[in-house]
């Protein structure tokens, strides 16, 4: 499987502090990938390197094997986007306006908004479900329906990887479930590669093929979700016990945290 993301001996730090130090880390074509990892462990982080608003110290980051660095921006977001942990909008805009900035990176310098512009970005409030609420303001929607006109918004950039900032993290249960499901039918339907941070180590285990667990500026454990999520792992990484199951719906392992270890 080729890859569409390559971290080749990732180095950072934050004012002195490291957070990588040599990572290494591949994203195939199509995959969708769970980044695990207790706090400071450098998630966001990662997210933030690989799509190039941070550089790394040494090493390299690659997109379908060329240097971030000789990526111009706009080029950059028209393979990569991100829905980052929280947005944040400075005008009362409505969802048809949002999903419409997603075209930026395909606009000239005016951003003047076209007829392919209007019926791709309708085409991405459709596949999130949210083309009824295209008028409605921002700030009147529920939060999992505000997820989803973020989410839309990073689909109407037509990106080939979508990386995810703890997307389910303000979400009641109904909600982080109806996103995981949505995520899951974007990468079976459009192919479309995921990559998605998260502290819900159940729900992305249950959608991902694939869980990378971060700890201490390396990768701890990559792998499919029975290979990764063991107790020994999540003792070493989280400083927990616990007992690791079958979820009876996908078979895959499901995490029950006893309690913190006696190293904690």
């Amino acid at each position: 499987m080729a890859a569409i993301l390559q971290l080749d001996g990732v180095s950072f730090a934050y004012r002195g502090a490291p957070v990588f130090a040599g990572l290494d880390l591949s994203v195939g074509e199509g995959e969708m990938t769970a980044v695990l990892g207790p706090n400071g462990s450098g998630k966001t982080t990662l997210v933030r390197l690989a799509v190039g608003h941070l550089g790394p110290s040494s090493g390299a980051v690659t997109l379908r094997g060329k240097s971030l660095t000789d990526i111009p921006a706009r080029e950059r977001a028209r393979t990569i986007s991100v829905v980052p942990q929280e947005s944040h909008l400075a005008f009362d805009f409505t969802v048809r306006e949002i999903v419409l900035m997603g075209r930026a990176p395909h606009q000239g310098i005016l951003g003047v908004d076209g007829e392919d512009d209007r019926s791709i970005a309708l085409e991405a409030m459709e596949q999130t479900g949210i083309a009824h609420l295209a008028e409605r303001r921002f700030p009147e929607l529920s939060g999992g329906e505000r997820q989803r006109v973020v989410i839309a918004r990073a689909l109407a950039q037509r990106p080939r990887l979508l990386l995810l900032d703890e997307p389910t993290a303000f979400l009641d249960l109904k909600h982080r479930l109806s996103v995981y499901a949505l995520l899951t039918g974007l990468n079976r339907d459009l192919g479309i590669t995921i990559v998605v941070v998260s502290h819900d180590i159940n729900l992305a285990a249950r959608h991902c093929g694939r869980v990378v667990l971060l700890h201490r500026g390396v990768v701890a454990a990559d792998g499919s979700p029975d290979d990764v999520l063991t107790v020994e792992n999540l003792r070493s990484v989280y400083g927990v016990d616990a007992d690791v199951r079958r979820d009876p719906g996908s078979g895959r392992a499901y995490v029950y945290p006893l309690r913190p270890t006696r190293e904690s």
